[in-house]
Protein backbone atom coordinates (compact mmCIF):
# COMPACT_ATOMS: atom_id res chain seq x y z
CA UNK A 1 0.00 0.00 0.00
CA UNK A 2 1.13 3.54 -0.70
CA UNK A 3 0.97 6.35 1.81
CA UNK A 4 -2.13 7.73 0.05
CA UNK A 5 -3.81 4.33 0.35
CA UNK A 6 -2.99 4.18 4.05
CA UNK A 7 -4.28 7.68 4.67
CA UNK A 8 -7.50 6.91 2.81
CA UNK A 9 -8.05 3.74 4.85
CA UNK A 10 -7.43 5.68 8.04
CA UNK A 11 -9.80 8.44 6.99
CA UNK A 12 -12.59 6.02 6.08
CA UNK A 13 -12.50 4.67 9.62
CA UNK A 14 -13.53 8.02 11.10
CA UNK A 15 -14.93 10.15 8.21
CA UNK A 16 -17.91 9.06 6.06
CA UNK A 17 -16.44 7.89 2.78
CA UNK A 18 -13.06 9.08 3.96
CA UNK A 19 -13.70 12.63 2.70
CA UNK A 20 -15.31 15.85 3.89
CA UNK A 21 -16.68 16.75 0.45
CA UNK A 22 -17.89 13.99 -1.90
CA UNK A 23 -15.97 14.78 -5.11
CA UNK A 24 -12.68 14.30 -3.25
CA UNK A 25 -13.41 10.55 -2.99
CA UNK A 26 -12.56 9.93 -6.68
CA UNK A 27 -15.91 8.16 -6.96
CA UNK A 28 -16.47 9.11 -10.61
CA UNK A 29 -12.92 8.36 -11.79
CA UNK A 30 -11.94 5.50 -9.50
CA UNK A 31 -8.70 4.94 -7.67
CA UNK A 32 -7.24 6.34 -4.49
CA UNK A 33 -7.58 10.06 -3.70
CA UNK A 34 -4.37 11.99 -3.24
CA UNK A 35 -3.80 13.48 0.20
CA UNK A 36 -2.05 16.82 -0.19
CA UNK A 37 0.26 18.19 2.45
CA UNK A 38 1.46 21.41 0.83
CA UNK A 39 1.06 23.65 -2.20
CA UNK A 40 2.96 26.52 -3.75
CA UNK A 41 2.43 28.45 -6.97
CA UNK A 42 0.95 26.08 -9.58
CA UNK A 43 1.95 22.91 -7.69
CA UNK A 44 0.51 20.64 -5.01
CA UNK A 45 2.46 17.98 -3.12
CA UNK A 46 0.95 14.76 -1.82
CA UNK A 47 1.76 12.78 1.31
CA UNK A 48 4.22 10.64 -0.65
CA UNK A 49 6.22 13.71 -1.63
CA UNK A 50 5.13 13.79 -5.26
CA UNK A 51 4.51 17.14 -6.93
CA UNK A 52 1.67 17.73 -9.39
CA UNK A 53 0.85 20.66 -11.62
CA UNK A 54 -2.52 21.67 -10.23
CA UNK A 55 -5.56 22.38 -12.41
CA UNK A 56 -8.02 22.43 -9.50
CA UNK A 57 -6.70 25.50 -7.66
CA UNK A 58 -8.84 24.69 -4.61
CA UNK A 59 -11.82 24.81 -7.01
CA UNK A 60 -10.99 28.37 -7.97
CA UNK A 61 -9.72 30.44 -5.01
CA UNK A 62 -6.01 30.07 -5.79
CA UNK A 63 -6.30 32.76 -8.44
CA UNK A 64 -2.75 34.06 -7.95
CA UNK A 65 -1.34 30.62 -7.18
CA UNK A 66 -1.06 28.61 -3.99
CA UNK A 67 0.57 30.18 -0.94
CA UNK A 68 1.30 33.51 -2.59
CA UNK A 69 3.72 35.29 -0.22
CA UNK A 70 1.60 38.45 0.05
CA UNK A 71 -1.54 36.45 0.82
CA UNK A 72 0.29 34.37 3.43
CA UNK A 73 1.76 37.51 5.02
CA UNK A 74 -1.70 39.11 5.22
CA UNK A 75 -3.12 36.00 6.87
CA UNK A 76 -0.27 35.71 9.37
CA UNK A 77 -0.52 39.39 10.27
CA UNK A 78 -4.28 39.06 10.81
CA UNK A 79 -3.87 35.88 12.86
CA UNK A 80 -1.37 37.58 15.15
CA UNK A 81 -4.02 40.19 15.96
CA UNK A 82 -6.57 37.51 16.89
CA UNK A 83 -8.37 34.68 15.13
CA UNK A 84 -11.93 35.86 15.71
CA UNK A 85 -13.59 38.65 17.66
CA UNK A 86 -17.33 38.08 17.27
CA UNK A 87 -17.49 41.78 16.42
CA UNK A 88 -17.07 44.03 13.40
CA UNK A 89 -13.65 44.78 11.91
CA UNK A 90 -12.52 47.49 9.45
CA UNK A 91 -11.38 44.87 6.92
CA UNK A 92 -14.96 43.61 6.44
CA UNK A 93 -15.91 46.99 5.02
CA UNK A 94 -12.79 47.06 2.87
CA UNK A 95 -13.67 43.69 1.33
CA UNK A 96 -17.26 44.80 0.69
CA UNK A 97 -15.94 47.97 -0.96
CA UNK A 98 -13.63 45.93 -3.18
CA UNK A 99 -16.52 43.71 -4.29
CA UNK A 100 -18.63 46.76 -5.11
CA UNK A 101 -15.73 48.40 -6.98
CA UNK A 102 -15.52 45.38 -9.25
CA UNK A 103 -19.29 44.85 -9.55
CA UNK A 104 -21.03 48.23 -9.09
CA UNK A 105 -24.51 46.68 -9.21
CA UNK A 106 -23.61 45.02 -5.87
CA UNK A 107 -24.78 48.08 -3.98
CA UNK A 108 -24.66 46.43 -0.56
CA UNK A 109 -22.90 43.28 0.60
CA UNK A 110 -23.37 40.86 3.50
CA UNK A 111 -20.39 38.62 4.25
CA UNK A 112 -20.99 34.99 5.24
CA UNK A 113 -18.75 31.92 5.44
CA UNK A 114 -19.77 29.59 2.59
CA UNK A 115 -21.39 29.66 -0.82
CA UNK A 116 -24.17 27.45 0.48
CA UNK A 117 -24.93 30.02 3.16
CA UNK A 118 -24.87 32.86 0.62
CA UNK A 119 -27.34 31.22 -1.77
CA UNK A 120 -29.57 30.01 1.06
CA UNK A 121 -29.77 33.58 2.36
CA UNK A 122 -30.40 34.97 -1.12
CA UNK A 123 -33.42 32.72 -1.52
CA UNK A 124 -34.78 33.60 1.91
CA UNK A 125 -34.32 37.27 1.09
CA UNK A 126 -36.08 36.90 -2.27
CA UNK A 127 -39.03 35.25 -0.59
CA UNK A 128 -39.10 37.93 2.07
CA UNK A 129 -38.97 40.69 -0.53
CA UNK A 130 -41.72 39.26 -2.77
CA UNK A 131 -43.97 37.48 -0.28
CA UNK A 132 -43.88 34.44 -2.60
CA UNK A 133 -42.68 30.90 -1.97
CA UNK A 134 -41.64 29.20 -5.22
CA UNK A 135 -38.11 29.13 -6.63
CA UNK A 136 -36.99 28.29 -10.16
CA UNK A 137 -33.58 26.67 -10.70
CA UNK A 138 -31.90 24.91 -13.60
CA UNK A 139 -30.97 21.25 -13.99
CA UNK A 140 -27.25 20.81 -13.48
CA UNK A 141 -26.78 24.11 -11.63
CA UNK A 142 -25.44 23.70 -8.11
CA UNK A 143 -26.13 26.31 -5.46
CA UNK A 144 -25.03 24.55 -2.31
CA UNK A 145 -26.54 21.76 -0.27
CA UNK A 146 -29.44 23.47 1.52
CA UNK A 147 -32.65 21.43 1.38
CA UNK A 148 -34.58 23.52 -1.13
CA UNK A 149 -31.74 23.42 -3.65
CA UNK A 150 -31.22 19.66 -3.58
CA UNK A 151 -34.23 19.16 -5.83
CA UNK A 152 -34.53 17.21 -9.05
CA UNK A 153 -36.92 17.76 -11.92
CA UNK A 154 -40.43 16.35 -11.71
CA UNK A 155 -42.22 14.58 -14.53
CA UNK A 156 -43.09 17.70 -16.52
CA UNK A 157 -41.76 21.16 -17.18
CA UNK A 158 -44.19 22.86 -14.81
CA UNK A 159 -44.25 20.08 -12.23
CA UNK A 160 -43.01 20.81 -8.73
CA UNK A 161 -39.69 19.17 -7.99
CA UNK A 162 -38.94 15.97 -6.11
CA UNK A 163 -36.29 15.52 -3.40
CA UNK A 164 -32.82 15.13 -4.89
CA UNK A 165 -31.31 13.72 -1.69
CA UNK A 166 -32.38 11.56 1.20
CA UNK A 167 -33.31 13.76 4.13
CA UNK A 168 -34.97 16.45 2.01
CA UNK A 169 -38.71 16.61 2.76
CA UNK A 170 -40.92 16.42 -0.32
CA UNK A 171 -42.77 19.50 0.86
CA UNK A 172 -39.55 21.53 0.75
CA UNK A 173 -38.42 20.18 -2.63
CA UNK A 174 -41.88 21.01 -3.99
CA UNK A 175 -41.15 24.69 -3.47
CA UNK A 176 -38.56 24.46 -6.26
CA UNK A 177 -39.27 24.22 -9.98
CA UNK A 178 -36.42 22.65 -11.99
CA UNK A 179 -36.19 23.43 -15.69
CA UNK A 180 -33.61 22.74 -18.43
CA UNK A 181 -30.90 25.36 -18.80
CA UNK A 182 -30.93 27.63 -21.84
CA UNK A 183 -34.53 26.60 -22.58
CA UNK A 184 -36.68 29.70 -23.04
CA UNK A 185 -39.86 27.77 -23.80
CA UNK A 186 -39.58 25.77 -20.58
CA UNK A 187 -39.24 28.94 -18.54
CA UNK A 188 -42.17 30.57 -20.29
CA UNK A 189 -44.27 27.49 -19.49
CA UNK A 190 -43.28 27.52 -15.83
CA UNK A 191 -44.08 31.21 -15.43
CA UNK A 192 -47.36 30.82 -17.32
CA UNK A 193 -48.53 28.28 -14.75
CA UNK A 194 -46.83 29.48 -11.54
CA UNK A 195 -45.71 33.06 -12.20
CA UNK A 196 -47.79 34.71 -9.50
CA UNK A 197 -46.14 32.47 -6.88
CA UNK A 198 -42.51 32.55 -8.08
CA UNK A 199 -40.22 34.53 -5.81
CA UNK A 200 -37.05 34.20 -7.87
CA UNK A 201 -35.05 32.45 -10.55
CA UNK A 202 -31.60 31.40 -9.36
CA UNK A 203 -28.98 30.67 -11.98
CA UNK A 204 -25.26 30.16 -12.11
CA UNK A 205 -23.94 33.18 -13.99
CA UNK A 206 -22.35 30.57 -16.23
CA UNK A 207 -22.93 26.91 -15.54
CA UNK A 208 -19.77 25.35 -14.11
CA UNK A 209 -20.97 22.38 -12.07
CA UNK A 210 -21.92 20.15 -15.01
CA UNK A 211 -18.78 21.06 -16.85
CA UNK A 212 -18.63 24.57 -18.22
CA UNK A 213 -21.94 25.45 -19.90
CA UNK A 214 -22.28 29.18 -20.52
CA UNK A 215 -25.64 30.83 -21.08
CA UNK A 216 -26.66 31.02 -24.72
CA UNK A 217 -26.35 34.51 -26.23
CA UNK A 218 -29.25 36.61 -24.99
CA UNK A 219 -30.40 34.04 -22.42
CA UNK A 220 -29.42 36.11 -19.39
CA UNK A 221 -31.17 39.15 -20.88
CA UNK A 222 -34.24 36.96 -21.40
CA UNK A 223 -34.11 35.88 -17.75
CA UNK A 224 -33.99 39.50 -16.64
CA UNK A 225 -36.94 40.48 -18.84
CA UNK A 226 -39.03 37.45 -17.84
CA UNK A 227 -38.53 37.86 -14.09
CA UNK A 228 -39.21 41.59 -14.27
CA UNK A 229 -42.41 41.01 -16.21
CA UNK A 230 -43.70 38.62 -13.53
CA UNK A 231 -42.46 40.52 -10.48
CA UNK A 232 -39.90 37.86 -9.54
CA UNK A 233 -36.28 38.46 -8.58
CA UNK A 234 -33.23 37.27 -10.51
CA UNK A 235 -30.42 35.74 -8.42
CA UNK A 236 -27.07 35.28 -10.14
CA UNK A 237 -24.84 32.73 -8.40
CA UNK A 238 -21.22 33.75 -8.93
CA UNK A 239 -19.82 31.64 -6.11
CA UNK A 240 -17.63 29.86 -8.65
CA UNK A 241 -17.39 32.37 -11.51
CA UNK A 242 -17.11 35.54 -9.42
CA UNK A 243 -13.68 37.17 -9.89
CA UNK A 244 -12.50 33.91 -11.45
CA UNK A 245 -14.00 34.03 -14.95
CA UNK A 246 -12.86 37.65 -15.15
CA UNK A 247 -12.13 40.69 -12.96
CA UNK A 248 -15.86 41.42 -12.52
CA UNK A 249 -16.96 37.81 -12.64
CA UNK A 250 -19.22 36.53 -15.39
CA UNK A 251 -21.37 39.63 -15.00
CA UNK A 252 -18.43 41.52 -16.46
CA UNK A 253 -17.90 38.96 -19.22
CA UNK A 254 -21.54 39.35 -20.27
CA UNK A 255 -21.35 43.12 -20.11
CA UNK A 256 -18.32 43.13 -22.41
CA UNK A 257 -20.31 40.92 -24.79
CA UNK A 258 -23.15 43.46 -24.87
CA UNK A 259 -25.48 41.95 -22.26
CA UNK A 260 -25.53 44.57 -19.53
CA UNK A 261 -27.89 42.74 -17.20
CA UNK A 262 -28.33 43.69 -13.55
CA UNK A 263 -29.53 40.79 -11.35
CA UNK A 264 -31.38 41.74 -8.18
CA UNK A 265 -29.07 39.62 -6.03
CA UNK A 266 -25.66 38.02 -6.53
CA UNK A 267 -23.73 35.49 -4.51
CA UNK A 268 -19.94 35.24 -4.35
CA UNK A 269 -17.52 32.75 -2.81
CA UNK A 270 -14.23 30.96 -3.50
CA UNK A 271 -11.99 33.81 -4.75
CA UNK A 272 -13.42 36.38 -2.30
CA UNK A 273 -11.89 34.29 0.48
CA UNK A 274 -8.59 33.63 -1.25
CA UNK A 275 -8.73 30.00 -0.06
CA UNK A 276 -10.29 30.65 3.35
CA UNK A 277 -14.00 30.48 4.24
CA UNK A 278 -15.58 33.72 3.04
CA UNK A 279 -18.63 34.17 0.82
CA UNK A 280 -20.95 37.06 0.18
CA UNK A 281 -24.50 37.98 -0.69
CA UNK A 282 -24.87 41.25 -2.61
CA UNK A 283 -27.43 43.20 -4.57
CA UNK A 284 -29.74 46.15 -4.81
CA UNK A 285 -29.69 48.28 -1.65
CA UNK A 286 -33.46 48.31 -1.14
CA UNK A 287 -33.53 44.50 -1.15
CA UNK A 288 -30.38 44.01 0.90
CA UNK A 289 -31.72 46.40 3.54
CA UNK A 290 -34.47 43.87 4.26
CA UNK A 291 -31.83 41.82 6.08
CA UNK A 292 -31.62 42.06 9.85
CA UNK A 293 -30.89 44.29 11.70
CA UNK A 294 -32.59 46.75 9.35
CA UNK A 295 -35.33 44.48 8.06
CA UNK A 296 -37.40 41.40 8.84
CA UNK A 297 -35.29 38.76 7.01
CA UNK A 298 -33.00 37.13 9.55
CA UNK A 299 -29.43 36.00 8.91
CA UNK A 300 -26.54 35.75 11.33
CA UNK A 301 -23.21 34.00 11.74
CA UNK A 302 -20.57 34.05 14.45
CA UNK A 303 -17.78 33.55 11.92
CA UNK A 304 -19.21 35.83 9.21
CA UNK A 305 -16.47 38.21 8.08
CA UNK A 306 -13.81 36.33 10.05
CA UNK A 307 -10.77 38.64 10.13
CA UNK A 308 -8.22 36.03 9.08
CA UNK A 309 -10.34 34.82 6.17
CA UNK A 310 -11.15 38.38 5.09
CA UNK A 311 -7.44 39.17 5.05
CA UNK A 312 -6.83 36.34 2.57
CA UNK A 313 -9.68 37.49 0.34
CA UNK A 314 -8.62 41.13 0.36
CA UNK A 315 -4.99 40.28 -0.42
CA UNK A 316 -6.03 38.02 -3.29
CA UNK A 317 -8.37 40.54 -4.88
CA UNK A 318 -5.85 43.36 -4.52
CA UNK A 319 -3.22 41.24 -6.26
CA UNK A 320 -5.65 40.27 -9.04
CA UNK A 321 -4.98 43.12 -11.44
CA UNK A 322 -5.34 43.22 -15.23
CA UNK A 323 -1.99 41.47 -15.70
CA UNK A 324 -3.07 38.56 -13.49
CA UNK A 325 -6.24 38.01 -15.52
CA UNK A 326 -4.32 38.33 -18.79
CA UNK A 327 -1.85 35.65 -17.64
CA UNK A 328 -4.65 33.30 -16.58
CA UNK A 329 -6.46 33.85 -19.87
CA UNK A 330 -3.32 33.08 -21.88
CA UNK A 331 -2.69 29.96 -19.82
CA UNK A 332 -6.28 28.82 -20.32
CA UNK A 333 -5.94 29.43 -24.06
CA UNK A 334 -2.76 27.36 -24.16
CA UNK A 335 -4.03 24.40 -22.16
CA UNK A 336 -7.50 24.20 -23.71
CA UNK A 337 -6.09 24.39 -27.26
CA UNK A 338 -3.40 21.81 -26.50
CA UNK A 339 -5.91 19.42 -24.89
CA UNK A 340 -8.19 19.70 -27.91
CA UNK A 341 -5.29 19.16 -30.33
CA UNK A 342 -4.07 16.09 -28.44
CA UNK A 343 -7.55 14.57 -28.40
CA UNK A 344 -7.98 15.30 -32.11
CA UNK A 345 -4.68 13.58 -32.84
CA UNK A 346 -5.81 10.53 -30.86
CA UNK A 347 -9.19 10.50 -32.61
CA UNK A 348 -11.20 11.17 -29.45
CA UNK A 349 -14.50 13.01 -30.06
CA UNK A 350 -14.81 15.96 -27.71
CA UNK A 351 -15.75 19.60 -27.29
CA UNK A 352 -14.11 22.32 -25.21
CA UNK A 353 -16.38 24.96 -23.67
CA UNK A 354 -15.32 28.25 -22.09
CA UNK A 355 -16.72 30.86 -19.72
CA UNK A 356 -14.10 33.57 -19.44
CA UNK A 357 -10.96 31.94 -18.06
CA UNK A 358 -12.88 28.79 -17.08
CA UNK A 359 -13.14 25.81 -19.41
CA UNK A 360 -13.84 22.11 -19.44
CA UNK A 361 -13.54 19.25 -21.91
CA UNK A 362 -16.54 17.03 -22.70
CA UNK A 363 -15.73 13.61 -24.18
CA UNK A 364 -17.82 11.60 -26.65
CA UNK A 365 -19.59 11.86 -29.99
CA UNK A 366 -22.87 12.67 -28.24
CA UNK A 367 -21.54 16.08 -27.15
CA UNK A 368 -19.34 17.26 -30.02
CA UNK A 369 -22.06 19.60 -31.30
CA UNK A 370 -21.95 21.45 -27.98
CA UNK A 371 -23.41 21.11 -24.50
CA UNK A 372 -26.23 23.57 -23.78
CA UNK A 373 -27.74 21.81 -20.75
CA UNK A 374 -27.39 19.13 -18.12
CA UNK A 375 -29.21 16.42 -20.05
CA UNK A 376 -26.66 16.74 -22.85
CA UNK A 377 -23.78 16.86 -20.37
CA UNK A 378 -24.85 13.49 -18.95
CA UNK A 379 -24.32 11.90 -22.39
CA UNK A 380 -20.56 12.46 -22.28
CA UNK A 381 -18.17 9.52 -22.14
CA UNK A 382 -17.25 9.52 -18.45
CA UNK A 383 -15.10 6.41 -18.89
CA UNK A 384 -12.88 8.18 -21.41
CA UNK A 385 -12.49 11.09 -19.01
CA UNK A 386 -11.54 8.74 -16.16
CA UNK A 387 -8.79 7.19 -18.27
CA UNK A 388 -7.60 10.65 -19.33
CA UNK A 389 -7.64 11.85 -15.72
CA UNK A 390 -5.52 8.98 -14.40
CA UNK A 391 -3.02 9.23 -17.25
CA UNK A 392 -2.58 12.93 -16.47
CA UNK A 393 -2.26 12.18 -12.75
CA UNK A 394 0.37 9.52 -13.43
CA UNK A 395 2.23 12.13 -15.49
CA UNK A 396 2.15 14.60 -12.62
CA UNK A 397 -0.85 16.75 -13.54
CA UNK A 398 -3.83 16.99 -11.18
CA UNK A 399 -7.16 17.51 -12.96
CA UNK A 400 -10.62 17.76 -11.36
CA UNK A 401 -11.60 14.19 -10.36
CA UNK A 402 -14.92 14.41 -12.22
CA UNK A 403 -15.99 14.96 -15.82
CA UNK A 404 -18.56 17.46 -14.54
CA UNK A 405 -16.14 20.07 -13.20
CA UNK A 406 -14.29 23.08 -14.58
CA UNK A 407 -10.52 23.28 -15.05
CA UNK A 408 -8.73 26.13 -13.26
CA UNK A 409 -5.51 27.86 -14.25
CA UNK A 410 -3.76 30.44 -12.09
CA UNK A 411 -1.44 33.39 -12.62
CA UNK A 412 1.37 31.17 -11.27
CA UNK A 413 1.16 28.69 -14.17
CA UNK A 414 4.42 29.70 -15.85
CA UNK A 415 6.08 28.20 -18.93
CA UNK A 416 7.59 25.36 -16.90
CA UNK A 417 4.25 24.31 -15.40
CA UNK A 418 2.47 24.69 -18.73
CA UNK A 419 5.20 22.66 -20.40
CA UNK A 420 4.59 19.77 -18.02
CA UNK A 421 0.87 19.86 -18.86
CA UNK A 422 1.55 19.92 -22.61
CA UNK A 423 3.96 16.98 -22.31
CA UNK A 424 1.35 14.92 -20.46
CA UNK A 425 -1.56 15.55 -22.84
CA UNK A 426 -0.69 13.24 -25.80
CA UNK A 427 -0.34 10.17 -23.60
CA UNK A 428 -3.53 11.01 -21.73
CA UNK A 429 -5.36 11.45 -25.03
CA UNK A 430 -4.22 7.99 -26.15
CA UNK A 431 -5.46 6.56 -22.84
CA UNK A 432 -8.82 8.22 -23.42
CA UNK A 433 -8.95 6.77 -26.91
CA UNK A 434 -8.31 3.28 -25.56
CA UNK A 435 -11.18 3.69 -23.10
CA UNK A 436 -13.55 5.56 -25.40
CA UNK A 437 -16.81 4.02 -26.57
CA UNK A 438 -16.50 6.02 -29.81
CA UNK A 439 -13.03 4.99 -30.99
Amino acid sequence: MTRNDELFDRARAVIPGGVNSPVRAFGSVGGTPRFYVSATGPYVTDAEGRDYVDLVASWGPALVGHAHPEVIDAVVDAARRGLSFGASTPAETELAEEIRRRVPIAEKIRLVSTGTEATMTAIRLARGATGRDLLVKFSGHYHGHSDGLLAQAGSGLATLALPGSAGVPASIAAQTLVVPYNDRAALEAVFAEHGANIAAVITEAAGANMGVVPPAPGFTTFLRELTTRHGALLISDEVLTGFRSGPSGYWGVLREAGEDVAPDLLTFGKVVGGGLPVAALAGRAEIMDLLAPLGPVYQAGTLSGNPVAVAAGLATLRLADADVYARISRAADTVSAAASAALDAAGVPHVVQRAGTLFSVFFGSAVVAGVPDYETATRQDAGAYAAFFHAMLDAGVSLPPSAFEAWFLTAAHDDVALGRILEALPGAARAAAAASTDV
